[in-house]
């Protein structure tokens, strides 16, 4: 997946192409556009963003305690509700549109639980620097659906969810948008050089077109649960456009193509 040119890199990585997992029993089932190591996905990071697993219940269920460390960790809540405990004491449950932030710190354990058949999340684990990350206490937070801001133009919904006018920072560099585009209508993203996006589609058919001043344009059609991976060498325009008869929603998240400081590496 690493460039060996000076072109913007264009990649979409279909449902069969990633992950999968289970969990209590497979009351919860996930895709994962970024896996663990043995877990068969095509893409292993992109930069500090280094897991990505799209979960869904069929029954109520539970992901057990279990620890983390050093990583910052978000759930994004797309359907249903989700339910979380931790070490620090914090119990909390947050429905559709709304995110639980743990930056995992010195170290905390939790667990995640699910209510009913049909609740879905994302869980997307970022990097910050390790070696820094776990002197620093962990922590939890719990962001409703409301408190994300929400900006509507040329018929495109921009919900953001990380970075800068979001409720939600991280040490690590990242940025993620809930974008939903109206039927034949577009959203241009215009990408600096060494940084990257990944996005999920979360439900629609569409197509995404990357081009800079330099290189030849490309382009791929995109339907639900794809995972687009796009790498800039130098500025680039990236738009994602919706089918005349359908929405289209994605998940976007840029993060520098490459960080200075050393990555996990297992």
């Amino acid at each position: 997946m690493t460039s060996t040119t000076q072109q913007p890199v264009l990649s979409v990585y279909r449902v069969e192409q990633q992950g999968t997992g289970a969990f209590d029993g497979g009351k919860i089932t996930e895709t994962k556009p970024i896996g663990f190591p043995g877990e068969k996905s095509a893409v292993s990071r992109v930069g500090p963003l280094f897991y990505w697993a799209w979960a869904t219940s069929h029954d109520d269920a539970v992901i057990g305690l279990h620890p983390h460390k050093g990583f910052e960790i978000i759930s994004y809540v797309l359907a249903g509700e989700l339910g979380h405990y931790d070490t620090l004491g914090t119990r909390s449950r947050v429905a559709a549109g709304g995110a639980q932030l743990m930056q995992t710190g010195s170290g905390v354990a939790h667990e995640e639980r699910v209510f009913g058949d049909g609740s879905e999340f994302f869980q997307i684990w970022f990097e910050p620097h390790l070696a820094k990350a776990v002197t620093r206490a962990p922590t939890y937070r719990e962001i409703a659906a409301d408190e994300f801001p929400v900006a509507v133009r040329d018929g495109v919904r921009l919900k953001s969810v990380l970075g800068p006018g979001a409720p939600a920072q991280l040490v690590a560099d990242a940025q993620a948008t809930d974008v939903t585009i109206e039927p034949g209508r577009q959203h241009g993203v215009t990408l600096m050089a060494g940084r990257s996006i990944a996005a999920v589609v979360i439900d629609g058919n569409g197509g995404v077109d990357v081009a800079d001043p330099v290189a030849s344009e490309e382009q791929e059609s995109v339907a639900t649960r794809d995972f687009v991976v796009v790498r800039a060498e130098r500025e680039t325009v990236v738009t994602f456009s919706a089918d005349a008869s359908r929405q289209l929603r994605l998940f976007v998240v840029e993060v520098p193509s490459r960080v200075d400081y050393p990555l996990y590496s297992s």
